[in-house]
């Protein structure tokens, strides 16, 4: 009796050490699938975290993108509203001006003398060039000046009168101007040979 006791003994250790061994195995495998698991969730938690990422920089190129193309348009009708009006202030300056050619050709048609139009005709000249030149235009000084090709076309050559004017400027046929310092219209000159 105490023999079979201690074989049914010995049988039951046998089999709680095999089931041990079980549950440590199954265990072991729960323990590895746990941290299978886990690192799939890590994994699709990073993948999630730059598919994120992914987004909100395609979403801030988007914003960039349609910031700029906004700011291009914006400049581009600037541009153009800026030269649909850029001689506004020089036209509005010249008014006054016009109105009084507009006076003189009413005082010619009246007119019985010919001083005081002259005299009127001259008054307006003035005022013309003096609103041109508070604008920033000057004349082109050229007779009897070296002639030179930043300031001077030459239209022809012809026999210097004087040893003194060869390589000068002896007639202007049509005036020059410059812009604050800047050519706008070369003077059409002849030039001494």
């Amino acid at each position: 009796m105490f023999n079979k006791k201690k074989n049914n003994d010995k049988e039951e250790n046998i089999m709680n050490t095999e089931n041990t061994s079980e549950n440590s195995a199954e265990n072991v495998e729960n323990t590895d699938a746990s941290a299978n698991e886990t690192e799939q969730v890590a994994e699709l938690s990073a993948e999630e975290k730059l598919q994120a990422e992914v987004q909100q920089l395609n979403d801030k190129y988007l914003r960039l993108y349609a910031e700029f193309d906004n700011y291009k348009r914006r400049t581009q009708k600037e541009r153009v509203e800026l030269l649909q009006t850029a001689g506004k202030d020089v036209i509005v300056s010249l008014l006054p001006v016009l109105d009084d050619f507009d006076r003189a050709l009413k005082a010619m048609e009246t007119a019985v003398d010919v001083a005081p139009v002259k005299e009127g005709v001259s008054l307006v000249s003035n005022k013309l060039k003096n609103t041109l030149a508070q604008k920033g235009l000057k004349d082109v000084e050229s007779i009897n000046q070296p002639f030179n090709t930043d300031f001077h076309e030459a239209i022809t050559n012809i026999p210097a009168p004087t040893e003194e004017l060869k390589g000068k400027v002896i007639d202007e046929v049509e005036k020059g101007y410059t812009l604050n310092d800047n050519v706008i219209r070369f003077a059409k000159v002849v030039v001494g040979a």
